[in-house]
């Protein structure tokens, strides 16, 4: 049993299927409505990390890049990134460093690094200050749709007999006393949130993959355990193309607070982010303070021109890292320089936990703690399928390339969604999104509400708020006839909406 619907819970729920494990996945609320629907849209492997000394995360990473990319490429594309270099030094210092970045990939590089001349870097950002340009490093990661891949998870889960719940909040764990006496967790009750009822259910292993939450967890297990995370928040600001004209992406190797910034063309628009601020606790909606807000703009103004303004910004949005605390510490001070490694803790009742990490090593977070939570249930030892294992949707980078970019997330699902009522239909003229989707996301992916459909299903929230505010209604009206509600629960969800999407609208 996995508890959690982000992209560490899906991972390991996923791993487990796959290996023919038995598996319910609960989640609280919606797959990944926290931290996994609020990336950077990067499946990278960290070159701030590569400064930082660790290799070993790196190499991982780059390595779950590659199979990532050939695992899914209906929702994993390269995106190239340009330094530029406005001092002597920058190339040499940056292109040797992309080097070793290249070397660590291996076989599954995506395309080598290269230092590039000024009329280059500046065919490749348009929009690059040109006072002092004098070229830059041109180097590869990967991009993709966070919620998107999310939602393909949970479909390739189902395909392989797996079954996950949204809107089931964990309410307890159940116990019961092992071989030496002490008590053991031997399943949870859950609350059906839809019908009401508490449930129980129980399992050989129970992983708690609750991301920034997972010390509520760990409380209902030992309620006095200290707490392993120190939650850090990373605000993004979504603006539009007319900022970032090209094909590549901008990466800021060093801003004033000593972390890296992106600007990257996703979806038709531009996000820029993100911010490294410690927060005291987690919460699911986490709002931008002023100062992040400033803090990107000014250093977007720093290398663009034009540059994005206050009044320019289309969305807001904010996600928390579970960044585990370093034990020899108390949790004190920056959260910049704590490792982005995942982890894994077994309590003395053999409650599994697993937090920490990043999107691109969700696969290998899965497949170190289902190791571990089958030799914790006694399970049949069985070897991983998943470094090869395409995921739902799957279509070949050719077949991708030939569907209209909207359309692509949705993979070798794509003519089946087109094929429903609305196809043609877009709910809101600044909107790239149909009521055909709409339809799908109800019937097909778990989507039980408004916020469901415009947030993760559809990435409207993101792209441009005001106008998903907009488009709620008819939103509501789509899921009202797809699962039998009333005109008294579309009132109720279109406010609930409009109380989210304040939140992601720049004042």
């Amino acid at each position: 049993m996995v508890i959690g619907g982000g992209a560490s819970g899906l991972g390991t729920a996923v791993e487990a299927a796959t290996r023919g494990y038995r598996t319910l996945l609960l989640e609280a609320y919606d797959y990944a409505k926290g931290t996994s629907s609020r990336s950077t849209k990067l499946v990278h492997g960290g070159v701030r990390y590569l400064a930082q000394g660790n290799v070993s995360l790196v190499r991982e990473a780059l390595h779950e890049r590659g199979l990532l990319k050939k695992n899914a490429p209906h929702l994993v594309h390269d995106l190239g990134f340009v330094i530029a270099a406005y001092k002597w030094w920058s190339q040499p210092f940056y292109g040797i460093g992309l080097k070793v970045y290249d070397a660590l990939a291996g076989r599954l590089n995506l395309q080598p690094s290269r230092l590039i001349g000024r009329d280059e870097a500046l065919k490749k950002i348009p929009t690059f200050k040109k006072a002092g340009l004098k070229g830059g490093v041109l180097y590869f990661d990967g991009q993709f749709d966070d919620s998107r891949l999310a939602v393909t998870l949970l479909r390739t889960l189902e395909d392989h007999g797996g079954v996950a719940l949204n809107y089931a909040p964990v309410t307890g764990l159940v116990k019961e006393k092992g071989p030496d006496g002490k008590d053991k967790v031997a399943g949870v009750t859950f609350r059906d949130e839809e019908s009401g009822q508490t449930l129980t259910v129980r399992a050989r292993s129970v992983v708690n993959a609750t991301g920034v939450f997972v010390d509520d967890i760990r409380r209902m297990d030992t309620p006095g355990a200290k707490p392993m995370l120190s939650p850090s928040q990373g605000v993004h600001v979504v603006v539009d193309r007319k900022f970032l004209p090209g094909d590549s992406a901008i990466m800021v190797p060093r801003t004033d607070d000593g972390r890296v910034l992106f600007a990257v063309p996703w979806h038709d628009h531009v996000v820029i982010g993100t911010t490294d601020t410690p927060v005291p606790d987690a919460s699911l909606e986490p709002r931008a303070l002023p100062e992040e807000i400033d803090f990107i703009l000014r250093t977007a103004e720093q290398y663009m021109d034009p540059a994005p303004r206050r009044e320019d910004v289309r969305s807001v949005y904010v996600g928390l890292r579970p960044l585990v605390k370093n034990e020899n510490t108390d949790g004190a001070g920056s959260t910049a320089a704590l490792s982005r490694d995942h982890i894994i803790r077994i309590s003395d009742s053999g409650l599994l936990t697993l937090t920490g990490g990043k999107w691109t090593t969700y696969r290998r977070m899965g497949e170190d703690a289902v190791n571990r939570a089958a030799v914790l249930g006694g399970l049949p030892e069985r070897l991983t399928l998943t470094p090869g294992l395409k995921l739902h949707g799957w279509s070949s980078p050719e077949e991708t390339a030939r569907r209209a970019d909207h359309w692509r997330v949705y993979g070798s699902d794509a003519e089946r969604v087109q094929a429903l009522p609305g196809a043609d239909r877009q709910l809101h003229p600044e909107l790239p999104y149909t009521e055909a989707e709409v339809r799908w996301a109800a019937r097909a992916e778990q989507a039980r509400t408004v916020e469901d459909v415009l947030s993760r299903r559809l990435r409207a929230l993101l792209i441009g708020a005001r106008a998903s505010i907009e488009a709620a209604p008819r939103v509501a009206a789509l899921l009202a006839e797809e699962l039998g509600h009333d005109e008294a629960w579309q009132r109720a969800q279109v406010e609930a909406y409009r109380q989210v999407a304040d939140g992601y609208v720049l004042a």
